[in-house]
């Protein structure tokens, strides 16, 4: 009863991938297995010969991290990527958020494009897909950008925030923003980081289809100069 208890869910269901897997749950009954619940038992330090939990020490020979993600920002905000005013770009996501326009820009950012950044489709669509559009999209405004002389282009923050209202708005009904949905699609899992989930849910084509129109309309939205 305690280890089921302790493999129980605190969180809704799908708010976290959900295991696809036939023996699973079996596994934590077999004589050679032991369930550490690091929730009432948490982790003090690790040592030379394995791990310290307030309740006692863990001789290990191996010790597999899998310490989670810090996903959609972590890698963008572990460059030293700077914008206007010297703010890096870590330090702009962790005052205001995960902010982007389309996933592929961020106000007073100029000419950074992120690929698959918080705002897109991401995790929430066809990944490879998703990424393809992206390519292409900043291909063909970079080419757009050279063909007409212009050195500069910017999101808006009002742009910016109009798109993450959107897209906040997609998925509110849904368990991804539970409050008892700590998961790395919000951010929840990372301590500190502003809670919001970083997805696009409308789908690849109708993100597409947004993206075609902004660029049909010169890049509506965005500041070339």
């Amino acid at each position: 009863p305690e280890t089921a208890k302790a493999l129980t869910p605190s969180h809704p269901f799908a708010c976290k991938r959900p295991i696809i897997d036939q023996g699973y749950y079996e596994t934590f009954n077999r004589d050679n297995v032991t369930l550490v619940d690091l929730r009432s038992n948490p982790i003090v330090s690790v040592r030379t010969t394995g791990i310290e939990t307030e309740q006692g020490s863990h001789d290990l020979d191996v010790i597999v991290y899998a310490t989670g993600f810090d996903a959609m920002t972590g890698a963008l905000s572990r460059i030293d990527v700077r914008g206007r005013g010297g703010m890096s770009l870590g330090e702009f996501w962790a005052e205001e958020g995960p902010l982007s326009y389309l996933g592929m820009a961020v106000a007073g950012f100029p000419n950074l494009f992120t690929i698959q950044g918080p705002g897109s489709p991401s995790a929430a669509a066809n990944f490879v897909a998703a990424l393809e559009q992206n390519v292409e999209w900043i291909g063909d405004c970079v080419a757009h950008l050279r063909g007409h002389g212009y050195r500069t282009i910017e999101a808006l923050p009002e742009a910016q925030q109009d798109w993450i209202d959107q897209a906040t708005a997609l998925v509110a009904p849904t368990v991804l923003v539970h409050p008892s949905c700590n998961s790395w699609y919000n951010g929840g899992n990372v301590p500190g980081k502003k809670r919001m989930y970083m997805g696009y849910t409308a789908g690849i084509p109708e993100y597409r289809r947004r993206c075609d129109e902004i660029a049909a309309a010169g890049y509506a939205g965005f500041k070339l100069a």
